[in-house]
């Protein structure tokens, strides 16, 4: 065993020398994580934090739900028609009744979302939108050309 931490230790001299540890990236930098407690779950968080994911996708089921209740006024709100408002709190209340079906993680009150009220509080904001968004600019009318002949019809000034 020894030879062996002899070799490696030899290695490491030698890359020093040729100066293969130079202008690594992170050269300089503390060690992140380093002076706080461990965490079993530090892989997940560093997962999370450098794919951009968020982090509701740790939350169990019922709550993802409800957070998702939460959003609704959000997320309908640049929605084009009420077709598609109807169609979104459709798809959501199907997750919700799979849930009710088979709840499964901690027990929590979650309801269909009403569609009818989405609906309506859908077109009051855009009622309000349209009300308080400026008049678009009235394009200028092309200028007229009068007076145009063709050369073989022009009248000549006399």
């Amino acid at each position: 065993m020894d030879s062996w931490e002899a070799t490696v230790e030899a290695r490491i001299r030698a890359a020093q020398e040729q100066g293969e540890f130079d202008n690594l990236p992170g050269m300089g930098k503390p060690i992140p994580g380093r002076g706080q407690p461990y965490d079993e779950s530090w892989w997940i968080k560093s997962f999370l934090e450098r794919e951009k994911l968020p982090t509701d996708l740790l939350l169990p089921t019922p709550l993802q739900l409800r957070r998702r209740i939460e959003q609704v006024p959000d997320e309908v709100r640049d929605l084009p028609t009420e077709a598609s408002v109807r169609a979104f709190v459709a798809d959501l209340n199907a997750q919700i009744l799979a849930w009710l079906r088979t709840p499964t993680g901690p027990r929590v009150a979650v309801r269909p979302v009403d569609a009818d009220e989405v609906v309506r509080r859908w077109r009051a904001g855009r009622e309000t939108a349209a009300a308080t968004a400026p008049a678009p600019p009235v394009a200028p009318a092309a200028p007229r050309r009068r007076g145009w002949r063709p050369p073989w019809r022009r009248r000549v000034a006399r």
